[in-house]
């Protein structure tokens, strides 16, 4: 653990460390403000961290008896949408939705740590749907508890965000019941302004998660100064931080980074750019992006690595998956202990149809990497073979 990490610990509170601090642990005291002022988002996340530290019985000087590992192998992947029993049960995957990542399970399950976009409401039957002209074309989605249950087991998930739009798309009793349901099976989540981030330990590393969107109810993509702040508190307790955003234009012609704010039907969605090299700035070591339903350029700042955005993974059913948007990658970083980027892997996959994931033999998104890579980030300092590796470029 890095020096200063041990002396915010020893400082604050000796002979007391975080083993562990779930969003679901959050309660009143700690609760960030819907106005995601900056000075209350400090002052409420230090008061967190302080009140999670005087609950905990555990000693604050590591334990020496456990060997960390020195290099990590961290997954990141984008959309996941299971299916949906809104407006019908017929938006459902057959076979109780065991096929859908069946032919990549085992590679998302090889990581020391999983994580993924959670683009829906987990809800059996009920919530508060947001208000659709016409239900049969509405795009609110309400995945059933037991098949994202099965799923995530399935690919060995560690990690989720939770901020995006389809969050709200049943109201506040769809977002706790995410929430509870999650905390049930022991995934890891952040990204609403009642749960801003989370810190966890696995094998040893403590992990630092935060997440970010443009929409009502998640902590927000475009308050870059507030960001920064939470991203800093973890980045002095954590081993490793690792970012998620939801943010950006979206569409198959959405693929490039402006480095400019952008917008989607009149909806400022972020200036992704800023916000990501920012984050790294305030201690981030991974960036995984999501939003645009395309995969987007990716790029080693500061020794650490961010993918503007994975596309869609598992999206079934009621996204459009023709061309570009049925691409994507499931990214496969190898980094060390405190985050810094060593190399990674692309594995390409598509979605064909009604969507459920397949290995794409063509290896498609792969030149499309490439190709975005040269376009909106010619200065970069990495390279993407044919076979998908990512390396850093030689000297």
């Amino acid at each position: 653990m890095k020096f200063q990490k041990i002396l915010f610990l020893v400082l604050l509170l000796p002979a007391i460390s975080i083993s562990h601090f779930s969003c679901s642990q959050t309660d009143n005291r700690a609760t960030l403000t819907e106005t995601n002022d900056s000075l209350t988002l400090v002052k409420n996340l230090t008061d967190s961290l302080k009140l999670k530290l005087e609950d905990s019985t555990l000693s604050a000087i590591e334990d020496n008896s456990i060997t960390k590992k020195q290099t990590l192998q961290i997954i990141g992947v984008g959309d996941m949408m299971f299916g949906t029993n809104f407006p019908s049960a017929g938006h459902l995957p057959p076979n109780e939705g065991k096929d859908l990542i069946s032919d990549v399970d085992s590679l998302l399950k090889s990581a020391d740590l999983t994580f993924g976009n959670l683009e829906g409401v987990v809800l059996d039957k009920g919530g508060q749907v947001k208000h659709c002209s016409n239900p049969a074309v509405c795009y609110a989605f309400r995945m059933p508890e037991k098949l994202v249950e099965d799923v995530l087991e399935q690919g060995g998930f560690d990690v989720v965000s939770i901020a995006n739009n389809h969050m709200g798309d049943f109201g506040n009793s769809g977002r706790e019941n995410s929430k509870k349901f999650l905390k049930s099976i022991d995934i890891e989540y952040a990204g609403l302004v009642s749960c801003p981030y989370t810190i966890f330990e696995k094998e040893g590393i403590k992990y630092g998660f935060a997440a970010f969107a443009p929409n009502s109810g998640t902590m927000d993509i475009r308050n870059i100064k507030a960001a920064k702040a939470i991203v800093k508190s973890l980045n002095d307790s954590c081993d490793v931080v690792i970012v998620s955003f939801h943010g950006g234009a979206e569409g198959r012609n959405k693929q490039h980074i402006t480095r400019k704010t952008e917008t989607f039907y009149g909806e400022n969605r972020g200036n992704v750019y800023a916000f990501s090299h920012a984050m790294i700035d305030a201690g981030a070591d991974i960036i995984f992006g999501h939003g645009p339903h395309v995969t987007r350029a990716m790029e080693v700042y500061k020794d650490r690595f961010i993918a503007y955005s994975l596309g869609n993974f598992c999206t079934y059913d009621r996204f459009s998956l023709r061309g570009v948007s049925g691409l994507a990658p499931i990214v496969n970083l190898k980094v060390d202990n405190e985050g810094k980027f060593i190399s990674g892997q692309i594995t390409p996959i598509i979605q064909l149809g009604r969507g459920g994931v397949k290995l794409d033999k063509q290896k498609k998104v792969i030149p499309i990497i490439q190709n975005l890579n040269k376009t909106d980030i010619p200065e970069g300092i990495i390279e993407i073979t044919n076979e998908g590796e990512i390396l850093m470029k030689e000297k």
